[in-house]
């Protein structure tokens, strides 16, 4: 699971990295709500931890601007403010949850577990793209009139990671980080695997296709007449 932690007080937040590390997530940190919001956007994460006083930008400003752009990431507030106000504030922008400072560092792995949890609760058992359907839970492609395709491990992995949000480009880090996170294999498997799926794509004749932006990574939308 990949988290993103935005928190302006550094110390705290390499003690919540290394925590969160040793807990087995992947974890980027941010310091600033700008690059919060920029690093947000991305779409990359599973989950974000949010402080709600930082400079650049306010986490309910940055939480405004997420939900505006239509991501669902669940969000955990932490912040100094306890007012039931700015709960209320935070949790009607679209927040899944509010951990007011201090906090017990074992309370806070307990939220984020659980705000996980929820997101694979509400996720849609089906990702579309066009005439293009993955079902997440048999791994199988299909469009109307054309027999299923299962999908192997890796391979539907990246389908998911693309059809999650399309249009969104997937850079081959993140492919590589997340699927091949062993490090064990070379970067060029990348295009192997986008290769194999552009082949099962045309076979269901997708009326979407996967593209690539040169230099940056990948990313699947319908096709241009």
């Amino acid at each position: 699971m990949r988290l993103l932690l935005a928190d302006d007080e550094k110390e705290l937040s390499n003690a919540l990295v290394a925590i969160l590390k040793h807990s087995n997530y992947t974890v980027d940190a941010v310091y600033t709500g700008t690059d919060a919001l920029d690093y947000a956007l991305t779409g990359e994460y599973d989950g974000i931890i949010l402080d709600i006083m930082m400079p650049g930008m306010e986490g309910t400003e940055v939480l405004k601007k997420i939900r505006e752009r239509g991501l669902s990431t669940p969000v955990l507030f932490l912040t100094a403010k306890t007012e039931v106000e700015d709960r209320i504030k935070g949790l009607d922008l679209g927040a899944d949850d509010y951990l007011p400072k201090p906090f017990d560092m074992g309370e806070l792995l307990a939220r984020v577990r659980a705000m996980l949890r929820r997101k694979e609760d509400f996720a849609p058992t089906n990702l579309s793209c066009g005439n293009l359907t993955l079902d997440r839970a048999g791994y199988e492609l299909s469009t109307p009139g054309h027999e299923k395709i299962r999908l192997a491990g890796r391979e539907f992995q990246m389908m998911e990671m693309l059809m999650t949000s399309p249009g969104r480009i997937v850079s081959v880090d993140t492919f590589m980080d997340r699927i091949w996170a062993d490090g064990e294999a070379d970067i060029n498997v990348v295009w192997v695997y986008i290769s194999n799926l552009r082949k099962k794509l045309a076979s269901l004749e997708a009326t979407c296709e996967i593209r690539a932006s040169r230099g940056v990574g990948y990313s699947i939308s319908e096709t241009q007449k």
